[in-house]
């Protein structure tokens, strides 16, 4: 407890001395010697928020995206913003990671690149692992927190993350990038590009190859990710054909590790651990999550006139893969087969390998038109999408095999899912520049039509429509040319993901899942000087029939979900920071916040007794004013760097994380300890030439980042049966990077 409250004192104390992240960029670019031209961003990105927006914002710009590890997926880039938390299946920065802004989780983060959604039309998740190394080859990435400016697909609950890929650069040039660290980690990068010659046509290529072995067993990655961009600049037209490619192989890491194997193997992973006849303990080595994605995006932008212009993105994204896993004494009836009779013996039961697959084609295509005059701007949005998926399941292998056909379909639904929606922006400054509007109004209608058998054998047959008005409002006013206060309102609407539909259609509740809602009220103040700036915002989220975690999971690791009818998150977010001396800086963010569930029932499964199991109707728990799963009330961050030469820097950085509980009941003995990370980095460039040294964990600290709980009850009076998860992180580990461009 000491050391939890010495902790925040000091990342309190940072957050009151240093200078904001976003707002001092003031250090040199030591990696990026090719300016890059971007289309009008104001256009193409219509969800951005502008200077004046009344919303709660940091911007990460070119250079600070291509100072981070070659090794780091984007969640861990982000990590250091304010109210971030990102954790990492495998322990390090590569594969499966995730990020919860204000506690909200990947479901609640609207993700776009380039104004098109980039969520899964049916999860709602970013899987950041189907496109590595993504930070390569980005220009810039906007974080909205809170309901932010109005965007396409599913509402932002939590946050939204806009993000722009690099534009054409002046020059030809040409660049390669080898990293290598801990855990067997290794990373090669190249990219080349012609720059924007006199007809205006330029050509980009980006590509990298990651790898790693990972912390915990089984958590390797094999990742390829492409960009290339062919574009054309001509008078008031331009035209760019954006390809992104992302192809992952990993280990299965998504069921954590046991606690009672934390002290004894932190490295210890149970996925496809079974026993053969002799009772010796193996692995199934192919135990491994495969996909492969392909992003094509099309965008034009003309320029009518100085006043009048407008933007026209078309994307279709194809994705395809699967998981395989061994499943060990499963019954032949689960999968929809007899049994099998092998030597004379029948067999109900048998280890077999499965294969769960899913294929899908998103189209979606965007419009804005925005007329700007002196001081103001009115913008309107149509977008429209459609995604088609299907989810099935293979036996791919049997132990007890008699006459399975091959590679049996046991299972298949598809989902298809439509989205309309349409806004209109205003914002405009009166009283001399120093009152700055803003109006945002949207409607959203969206149709998802399940239809087919999932793996138990359920009939997913439904239809929802969907029908969203989201109006958002606010001011900021310029007291001088230092300091600004701001205040806005928003209403926000989400619709149930695909999960949370299908596990109510099981439940015979489909129709009583709603749509959830919520009402954003931010206020901020923000002060800026050559060296010295200070931000602070209050924010109040009241959510109504918000989707919160029951306590059960699946076996891929879903969370089971319900309507609970008010809960809210109410916080402070502080960030500052000061350049103290031309070679010194210091930067730093807390956010202090209170996540309540107001009342709700949480449901556990109940059984007869633990040999039987047979089930019973579930036990009900009453919650009033519980803690919402997996939102720390102390969030903060405090960085020191250290330029002496034009050419090297030197950074220090503290990561603060307070206790979590990781299911709803607020109760002790379910929660993750608080805990204090830090890292370092080193930058030289000598001519052509980079190099970098990233450290992580300096202290060797032993941390839970993640975990999850199942628990059920027992009428005969037994011990509740609990089965956890948890996600240990890496300890001490390095990065060398070099870098070599021209």
């Amino acid at each position: 407890m000491k050391k939890t409250l010495l902790s925040a004192a000091f990342l309190l104390l940072c957050a009151l001395l240093s200078a904001q992240q976003s707002a001092l960029n003031s250090a040199p670019d030591l990696h990026q010697s090719h300016p890059h031209y971007t289309i009008d961003s104001t256009i193409v990105n219509a969800s951005r928020a502008q200077s004046g927006t009344p919303v709660t914002s940091t911007e990460i710009k070119r250079e600070q995206l291509s100072r981070a590890g070659t090794m780091t997926s984007l969640p861990m880039l982000l990590s250091l913003q304010p109210s971030v938390v990102a954790t990492n299946e495998g322990g390090t920065g590569l594969g499966y990671s995730q990020m919860r802004v204000r506690g909200s989780d990947a479901t609640r983060i609207n993700v776009n690149i380039n104004g098109i959604t980039l969520n899964d039309a049916e999860s709602q998740k970013v899987f950041w692992v189907n496109i590595p190394a993504i930070a390569g080859f980005l220009e810039s990435v906007q974080l909205q927190r809170g309901a932010g400016t109005s965007v396409n697909g599913a509402g932002a609950f939590g946050a939204t993350l806009n993000m722009s890929t690099l534009g054409a650069a002046e020059n030809p040039y040409a660049k390669v990038a080898l990293s290598g660290g801990s855990w067997l980690t290794g990373s090669t990068t190249v990219g080349a590009g012609t720059g924007r010659g006199k007809s205006g046509l330029s050509l980009d290529m980006n590509y990298s190859y990651n790898t790693t072995e990972g912390y915990i067993r089984n958590a390797f990655a094999r990742l390829h990710s492409a960009y290339a961009a062919l574009g054309w600049l001509r008078s008031s037209d331009s035209f760019r054909l954006n390809w992104i490619m992302g192809k992952q192989r990993s280990g299965i890491t998504w069921l954590g590790i046991p606690a009672d194997m934390l002290e004894s193997d932190r490295r210890y992973n149970p996925a496809g651990e079974y026993s053969d006849g002799s009772g010796n303990v193996l692995y199934y080595d192919n135990e491994t999550d495969n996909y492969l994605q392909n992003h094509l995006q099309a965008i034009w932008v003309h320029q009518f006139s100085p006043h009048l212009s407008m933007s026209a993105t078309f994307n279709y994204t194809r994705g395809a893969g699967y998981y395989e896993n061994y499943k060990a004494g499963k019954k032949f009836s689960d999968y929809g087969l007899s049994e099998q009779l092998v030597g004379g013996v029948s067999y109900k039961r048998s280890d077999v390998i499965v294969r769960q697959q899913m294929e899908n084609n998103n189209f979606a295509a965007t419009a804005n038109l925005k007329y700007s005059g002196e001081g103001f701007f009115l913008l309107g949005n149509i977008s429209w999408s459609l995604y088609d998926g299907d989810h099935y399941g293979n036996v791919i292998w049997a132990k007890y095999n008699e006459n399975i056909p091959e590679d049996w379909r046991w299972y298949l639904n598809r989902g298809l899912k439509k989205d309309l929606s349409g806004f209109l922006r205003g914002e405009g400054a009166v009283f001399g520049g120093k009152l700055h509007l803003y109006g945002d109004i949207q409607y959203r209608n969206v149709n998802y039509v399940l239809s087919g058998i999932d793996k138990d054998f359920v009939a997913l047959d439904k239809d929802f429509i969907y029908n969203f008005f989201n109006p958002k409002g606010g001011v900021s006013w310029k007291f001088d040319g230092r300091s600004a206060a701001y205040a806005s309102l928003a209403v926000a609407h989400k619709e149930p993901s695909r999960s949370d539909i299908k596990e109510a259609i099981k439940a015979g509740e489909g129709e009583r899942i709603l749509p959830e809602r919520m009402l954003d009220w931010e206020f901020g103040y923000n002060y800026t000087s050559p060296v010295f700036a200070f931000s602070a915002n209050i924010y109040l989220m009241e959510y109504c029939n918000q989707l919160l975690e029951t306590g059960k999971i699946t076996e891929v690791g879903y969370r089971v979900k319900e309507n609970v009818e008010r809960s809210y998150r109410r916080g402070i977010e502080l960030s500052a920071g000061w350049q103290a001396l031309r070679s010194l800086r210091f930067d730093a963010n807390i956010a202090l916040s209170r996540n309540r569930i107001t009342e709700c029932n949480l449901w556990v499964d109940r059984y007869d007794n633990p040999d039987e199991w047979n089930p019973m109707p579930q036990a009900m728990q009453r919650v009033e004013n519980g803690e919402i799963l997996m939102s720390p009330p102390i969030v903060g961050m405090a960085m020191a760097t250290w330029s002496p030469l034009d050419k090297l820097s030197f950074s220090l950085r503290g990561k603060y994380v307070g206790k979590q509980y990781y299911d709803n009941t607020s109760s002790d003995e379910r929660s993750l300890s608080a805990y204090t990370v830090f890292s370092a980095d080193v930058h030289y460039k000598w001519k052509n030439i980079g190099i970098s040294i990233y450290a992580d964990n300096l202290l060797n600290h032993k941390y839970v980042a993640d975990a999850w709980v199942y628990r059920a009850t027992f009428a005969d009076g037994s011990a509740d049966y609990i089965e956890a998860g948890f996600f240990p992180q890496a300890g001490f580990n390095l990065l060398l990077k070099l870098e070599y461009g021209f």
